[in-house]
């Protein structure tokens, strides 16, 4: 059953919240410094002792959340480029090819850790007329979960990889450890 266009809205709100969430937070370095002297110090790090703090808190966490998924380009911008490989200076990334037969679909993606879970970053291309999709990932060593989806509307685990123990979405999950 194709998915009306509130729920496409909803998916894609619900994946720009999630990305943000996932995205790491830069600290001042001054402002760390500070805490961890009073962490030592064994003083107070905060007053969040009443509601009206905890009230205040939720508040400034909801604000961000917001602001972050409207400064954030439209979905209709230009996408993001794909994995490159590393430049000096970082972890070598190792080239690892991603293969799925599905031979009645007409378009395979695959969303995981490596690519923020964003289900256009990273289409497959038909091998010949087989029905199987491969795409070249370069990823640095790791473990990452990852899956398909299948002509924008079915999820599936990569029947050659490690499933997941578990799945924080629901959809089928499959495990890629980067050596």
């Amino acid at each position: 059953m194709p998915a009306d266009h509130d729920d496409e809205t909803r998916d894609d709100t619900l994946r720009q919240a999630i990305a943000e969430l996932r995205r790491p937070v830069a600290l001042d370095p001054a402002l760390e410094g500070r805490a961890l002297a009073r962490i030592r110090a064994g003083a107070p790090t905060h007053r969040i002792g009443s509601r009206r703090g905890l009230l205040w808190l939720g508040g400034a966490l909801a604000a961000g959340i917001a602001l972050a998924l409207l400064v954030r380009p439209p979905t209709g911008s230009p996408a993001r480029p794909g994995p490159t490989l590393a430049t000096a200076g970082t972890q070598p990334t190792r080239a690892v090819l991603i293969r799925l037969a599905a031979p009645a679909s007409s378009r395979v993606t695959v969303v995981g850790d490596f690519n923020d879970w964003d289900p256009a970053a990273t289409p497959l291309r038909p091998v010949g007329d087989s029905g199987t999709w491969t795409v070249e990932l370069h990823l640095k060593p790791g473990r990452y979960h990852y899956t398909f989806l299948i002509d924008g509307r079915r999820w599936a685990s990569d029947p050659s990889g490690a499933p997941a123990a578990e799945s924080d979405f629901g959809a089928p999950m499959s495990v890629l450890t980067v050596g």
